[in-house]
């Protein structure tokens, strides 16, 4: 009879997901000495998996991506889930812990379609049902029209194959783990990401110290530094799924130097920001959130809540 697991891994059901679930039990295995059987991967269907056919938004926000792996985690069906830390609520519960961030890949956003976005003809299609991709390329290319486009990745690369769109974007991290080459990649300082894009998390319940432990080992600190700096601006904005936000924190030695933009929805208005602050510094993201607001216009402000 075959012992059971030391590790029950919990994963959306998509490509994508199952995949960065494969990334995580590797390095768990490198870090531990482990044999594959020793972590399960136990896939689940999340709501947001199930609904494709209206923007996150409208739905229920990212709840929708973790709402069965949380439940799974308080029933103790598994030990540990894995996500798109983008995908993750600001606010989680305090049940549960991030207890390890792999070490961050590809932060930029790829174009499909087009070799840039100034190479899009007159009065383009672009299909995102992202609020931030939406306006970040309305307020680049007011001449286009943004369509909603959801679905895992081969679902809206088929969508755009099938010409329901001029273009679409991908994040290139998730294009990578999927062994994908589609696209361009737009310059990162031009056209800015989403909070933690490129970031795979890996959390469990608060109080068990034994998985924590065993998380703990493959935990990346830069990438946490600037992952947890990240959600600190949306947290201290008081952005939603529909607030048109995008950020990049980079490291720089000791420092953190973040890069936000806030848009109204239709892309006409737009705020952007710099800041440099110390790796831990947990006012500095808070800081760079009230001088943008204090900035925004109310096309703009009205998208966000603001510091709690």
């Amino acid at each position: 009879m075959a012992s059971a697991p030391l590790l029950r891994l919990g994963t959306r059901r998509s490509p994508l997901a199952m995949a960065q679930a494969e990334e995580a039990r590797s390095r768990l295995c490198a870090a531990h000495g482990l044999s594959e059987a020793a972590i399960e991967l136990v896939p689940v269907l999340a709501s947001g998996d199930r609904v494709q056919d209206r923007p996150l938004a409208e739905i229920g926000g990212k709840a929708l991506w973790t709402r069965e792996l949380d439940q799974w985690l308080g029933e103790r069906r598994i030990d540990a889930a894995v996500h798109s830390l983008k995908d993750v609520e600001t606010i989680r519960p305090d049940s549960l812990a991030l207890a390890a961030i792999l070490p961050r890949a590809d932060k930029r956003d790829m174009l499909l379609g087009a070799a840039s976005l100034a190479a899009l003809p007159q009065g383009a299609t672009i299909g995102t049902s992202a609020p931030r991709r939406a306006a970040q390329a309305l307020n680049a290319r007011p001449d286009c029209r943004v369509v909603t486009f959801r679905g895992n990745v081969a679902t809206r690369m088929a969508k755009l194959a099938a010409g329901d769109a001029d273009a679409t974007f991908l994040a290139a991290a998730g294009l990578s783990r999927l062994g994908e080459s589609a696209g361009h990649p737009l310059d990162p300082l031009e056209w800015l990401p989403a909070p933690a894009q490129g970031a795979i998390a890996i959390e469990c319940r608060a109080g068990d110290d034994r998985v924590r432990d065993l998380l703990g080992a493959i935990d990346h600190a830069p990438s946490r530094a600037e992952v947890t700096a990240e959600r600190a601006l949306l947290a201290a904005l008081g952005g939603t799924c529909h607030s048109p936000i995008a950020v990049l924190c980079d490291l720089d030695g000791e420092r953190l130097v973040m890069r936000a933009a806030l848009f109204s929805p239709d892309g006409a208005e737009r705020v952007d920001g710099v800041a440099s602050f110390a790796i831990g510094d947990a006012e500095g993201p808070v800081r760079l959130a009230v001088e943008l607001l204090a900035r925004a216009t109310a096309g703009i402000a009205g998208h966000f809540a603001g510091p709690r």
